[in-house]
C-alpha cells in the first residue's frame, strides 16, 4: 500500500518525512506513513471548524446517519483486509483483529442509530413560562487513537462523534498508521461525507498531540492512553477550558471467592488476562484469591498460562501473540525481574528467539504498596494475591489508585452483588472477564479517567445543554 497520508478538508496530503511501520513479529517493515506537523494539526482543525460554523453538518441527524450506515458496510467490505492488517501491525492473534473489526462495524452502525434519537426537553416553570433545553454539538472533537486496538479505539469516539454532530480531527497511534490509514480509505469513499467533516494528521513524537490539545479551534478531546498522559492532556487543555474525555490506565483485580467454580474461572481468566497479550487496559491484572483455595486456584492456572502457545496472530495454533514491539518485551523483561525480587515468580515469561514475543509471567506478591500492584505493567503479567474474607477482598480490590474493571467470581448471588457494588469500577463482571459491548457504557473511577464510553453515555462528551427560555404570553 502507498505510505500513510494526512487527510485534510476530503484531500490525501503528502506531506512530512517518511518514517517506517514495523511487524512487531518479524521485525519486517509493512510500509511507511507520513510524519506531521503542528502546522497541518492548524489546518486541519481550522478546516475541522469552518465546516461546524458554515455547514448544516449539526443540525442534520439524517446525513450524519447515512454517513455512519455507508462507514459500517464499507468497513465491513474491507474487513478481511483490516484484520489482517492490525495481525501484521498491531502483533495481536487474527480472532482478536477479526473481532475488533466486525465488534467496530456493529459500534458504527449502532451509533448511526443514536443520532436520529437525539432530543431534548421542555418544562413549563410557571404559567406560560417555557424553558427548552436542547441538545446540540459540542463544536470541533480532537480524537487520539493508542496503538493497541487501533479500529476499536478510534470507532468508539468517533461514531459518537459525528452522531453527535460534531466535526473531528484524528490523531493516529505512531505504531499503526497503516490501519488507521485503511481506515480512512473507508471514511473517505462514504458519497454522503462532506468533506472536512473528519480530517487526520499523523503524530511526529509528540508534537501534534501538544498542538491538539492546546488549539484554541478545538472543543473537544477524547484520549485513551496512560494516565501520566491523560494528566498531561488535562494540563494542556486548561488554558482554553475544552471537555476533556478520558479512558486511562486500568489494574483490574478479578476476586475469587471461596465457592468460585475454578475450572470456569481458569476459562475466563486465561482470555481476560492475556488478551492482546495483556495490552489492554481492561484485562485481568490481579487475580486476588481466597487463601482457603489459593493453592488449588495457583495449580490450576499456572498449568493454564503455562500451556499457552505464543506465535505470529496469522497462525490459528497461536494462543498469544506479541507485544508491540521490542521495546516494551525489554520493558517487561524488566518488571519479571522485579517480581523475582520484591515478590515470588511461579511462571517467568520468556522472549522467543523472534520478534517482540514474550510467554506469560505470573508471581505471587502480599505487598499490596510495591509499584508492581499499583503500577498498569500492560503486557503479559499478572500477580497473585490472597485475601481473608470480603471485608479484605474489597479492600484490596479498592487498593489502587485505578478503577476501570474489576469481576468477582462467587456461585451466591447475594455475594456477587455486594462484592459488584463496593468495588470502586466502571466496570464490574460476575463469572466472567472482558465483555465488551457497544450498548454498554465503560468508564473509569479515580486515575482511570473521566466520563463514560459506548452506550448513549458515549454521545455525552460531544453534546452540550442550551437552556431556550421563553414567556409565551397569556392571554
Amino acid at each position: 500500500m502507498s505510505a500513510a497520508r494526512h487527510w485534510i478538508g476530503g484531500q490525501w496530503i503528502a506531506d512530512g518525512a517518511l518514517f517506517d511501520s514495523v511487524n512487531p513479529a518479524d521485525d519486517a517493515v509493512l510500509g511507511q506513513a507520513h510524519v506531521g506537523s503542528a502546522a497541518l494539526l492548524a489546518q486541519a482543525a481550522a478546516e475541522a471548524r469552518r465546516v461546524f460554523f458554515g455547514t448544516t453538518w449539526s443540525q442534520a441527524p439524517r446525513l450524519r446517519a447515512q454517513v455512519l450506515f455507508e462507514f459500517a458496510d464499507r468497513m465491513e467490505a474491507q474487513k478481511v483486509a483490516l484484520a489482517d492488517l492490525i495481525v501484521a501491525e498491531n502483533g495481536k492473534l487474527r480472532a482478536e483483529a477479526m473481532g475488533e473489526v466486525m465488534g467496530s462495524i456493529s459500534e458504527t452502525r449502532y451509533y448511526a442509530g443514536l443520532a436520529r434519537t437525539i432530543r431534548g426537553t421542555m418544562q413549563e416553570m410557571m404559567p406560560g413560562q417555557l424553558s427548552l433545553f436542547h441538545r446540540e454539538a459540542a463544536g470541533v472533537a480532537a480524537i487520539i487513537v493508542p496503538w493497541n486496538a487501533p479500529v476499536t479505539l478510534l470507532i468508539r469516539s468517533l461514531t459518537p462523534a459525528l452522531a453527535a454532530g460534531c466535526t473531528c480531527v484524528l490523531k493516529p497511534a505512531a505504531q499503526t498508521p497503516l490501519v488507521h490509514a485503511l481506515v480512512l480509505e473507508c471514511l473517505a469513499a462514504c458519497p454522503s461525507l462532506p468533506p472536512g467533516v473528519v480530517n487526520s494528521v499523523n503524530e511526529n513524537g509528540v508534537e501534534v498531540g501538544k498542538a491538539m490539545v492546546a488549539s484554541p479551534d478545538i472543543d473537544v478531546i477524547s484520549f485513551t492512553g496512560s494516565s501520566a498522559t491523560g494528566k498531561a492532556i488535562m494540563a494542556g487543555a486548561a488554558p482554553t477550558l475544552k471537555k476533556v474525555g478520558l479512558e486511562l490506565g486500568g489494574k483490574a483485580p478479578a476476586v475469587i471467592c471461596v465457592d468460585a467454580d475454578l475450572d470456569q474461572v481458569v476459562r475466563e481468566l486465561v482470555p481476560g488476562a492475556l488478551m492482546m497479550a495483556g495490552q489492554i487496559c481492561v484485562a485481568a491484572a490481579r487475580f486476588l484469591v481466597d487463601a482457603r483455595i489459593a493453592r488449588d486456584f495457583e495449580a490450576r492456572i499456572t498449568a493454564a498460562f503455562a500451556a499457552v502457545r505464543v506465535g505470529p496472530g496469522a497462525d490459528p495454533a497461536s494462543q498469544m501473540g506479541s507485544l508491540i514491539d521490542r521495546v516494551n518485551l525489554k520493558r517487561i523483561e524488566g518488571l519479571i525481574e522485579q517480581a523475582a525480587d520484591e515478590g515470588e515468580v511461579i511462571l517467568r515469561g520468556a522472549a522467543l528467539n523472534r520478534g517482540a514475543f514474550l510467554t506469560p509471567t505470573l508471581f505471587r506478591i502480599s505487598d499490596v504498596a510495591s509499584p508492581l500492584v499499583q503500577q498498569e505493567l500492560f503486557g503479559p503479567i499478572v500477580s497473585i494475591e490472597t485475601f481473608d474474607g470480603e471485608a479484605e477482598a474489597i479492600h484490596k480490590a479498592n487498593a489502587t489508585a485505578y478503577g476501570l474493571a474489576a469481576s468477582v467470581f462467587t456461585r451466591d448471588a447475594h455475594r456477587a452483588l455486594r462484592l459488584s457494588r463496593a468495588i470502586r469500577a466502571g466496570t464490574v463482571w460476575i463469572n466472567s472477564h472482558l465483555r465488551l459491548l457497544a450498548e454498554a457504557e465503560t468508564g473509569g473511577y479515580g486515575q482511570s479517567g473521566l466520563g463514560r464510553l459506548h452506550g448513549p453515555e458515549g454521545l455525552n462528551d460531544f453534546l452540550e445543554t442550551k437552556h431556550i427560555y421563553m414567556e409565551q404570553g397569556l392571554v
